[in-house]
C-alpha cells in the first residue's frame, strides 16, 4: 500500500468555492444591532377587509375532517384526499360521526 500524497493533485493549493471574492460583493443583511426591535405584534384584523366569501358545506366538511384527523394524531397523506373528498361529500350528520368517533380516540 502506498502512503497518501497530494503531489499529483496539481498546485496543492485549496479553493474554498464559497469564499466570497471581495468583501463589497457580500450580500449578507446588515447584522441586528442591540436595540432594534425584530418581534412585535400585528395590527387587529380590520373586518371592513374581510372577505365576504362562505365556504360551501362540502368544503366545510373537508376541512373540519382533516383537522379532526390531524388532531387525533393521524395526518392526512396526500394519497387520503380522494377518500376524504367523498366523505365530505356525504351528508352532514355522517360527517359529523365520524369526527365524534374521531374525537374519542384523543
Amino acid at each position: 500500500m502506498t502512503p497518501w500524497s497530494n503531489d499529483n493533485l496539481g498546485s496543492g493549493a485549496y479553493v474554498d468555492p464559497y469564499a466570497a471574492p471581495d468583501p463589497r460583493d457580500n450580500t449578507w443583511p446588515a447584522p441586528v444591532q442591540a436595540g432594534d426591535d425584530l418581534d412585535y405584534f400585528l395590527p387587529p384584523p380590520n373586518p371592513a377587509e374581510r372577505l365576504s366569501r362562505i365556504l360551501a358545506p362540502r368544503d366545510e366538511r373537508r376541512l373540519a375532517l382533516n383537522a379532526t384527523l390531524t388532531a387525533a394524531g393521524i395526518p392526512p397523506m396526500p394519497e387520503d384526499r380522494a377518500v376524504i373528498d367523498q366523505l365530505s361529500a356525504l351528508p352532514a350528520d355522517v360527517s359529523t360521526v365520524i369526527q365524534r368517533w374521531l374525537h374519542h380516540t384523543l
